[in-house]
């Protein structure tokens, strides 16, 4: 049983769907801290101009320790308007512009009880599907867990331990926040998946990696990104055939 627990992010970039497409069970951790200016209400896509633009959810003031399950939206409509207001601009030159718009509204028609979570893990789950990757995220917070870290990373060690799996697998950011010996003393197989490689004509703008999702979309079918994923997936697997 292979876990990953990552924050909730609002139409994250492609990696964070190789990361879901090549693991067995998904936490959502939604009981660390907000962080204001972060992934964890914003992404990028292409400007109309040049290089690239945040998105962002308009989120209300919170307390400086509220966690991610405890931001509300200032108001989910105006912010569904303004991000389809911003991906505009594409509809000249992107051919799956309407997929992308059909994406966004769907996201934003799910039960959502007015929250930053919920938000994000209806993108989430609403990309999933469309990507056909089996995501069925568990929120951390719902679990009982017992979670006493003494740094960053035991975090998702003492979730991986106490739910009984057998190798944890993070994005290739993390590695300067764990310590290899704590999961090997646990047992627990800690691998880290590679960064993403994937890039696609945009003419006529300029590309830039590691674009939201919607970005990627914009320019590939659902069938094409499902076949990126699906070789990502199937290189990994020989790989560690081969160790």
């Amino acid at each position: 049983m292979k876990l990953a627990a990552m924050q909730p992010y609002p139409f994250p970039y492609i990696g964070y769907f190789e990361l879901m497409a090549q693991v067995d069970r998904w936490i959502a951790l939604d009981d660390v801290q907000y962080v204001r200016r972060s992934w964890m209400n914003r992404n990028r896509i292409l400007h109309p101009v040049e290089g690239w633009q945040y998105f962002s959810i308009p989120v209300q003031k919170s307390p400086r320790d509220a966690t991610i399950q405890e931001i509300r939206l200032v108001n989910r409509s105006e912010a569904e308007h303004k991000l389809l207001a911003q991906l505009q601009h594409y509809q000249k030159h992107a051919p799956y512009f309407q997929q992308v718009i059909d994406l966004v509204c769907d996201s934003f028609a799910r039960p959502n009880k007015d929250m930053l979570v919920d938000l994000n893990l209806n993108t989430l789950c609403a990309t999933a599907e469309r990507l056909e990757i089996y995501f069925a995220p568990e929120r951390c917070s719902h679990l009982g867990l017992a979670l006493d870290d003494k740094h960053a990373g035991q975090r998702t060690l003492h979730i991986a331990a106490q739910l009984g799996v057998d190798a944890y697998l993070n994005p290739p950011g993390g590695h300067a926040i764990y310590r290899p010996e704590e999961w090997q003393t646990a047992g627990i197989s800690l691998t880290f998946t590679a960064m993403n490689q994937l890039s696609y004509n945009c003419a006529p703008y300029t590309f830039e990696p590691h674009l939201s999702i919607l970005d990627v979309l914009m320019w590939n079918s659902f069938t094409e990104v499902k076949k990126y994923l699906n070789n990502v997936c199937f290189s990994r697997k020989e790989n560690e055939q081969a160790a």
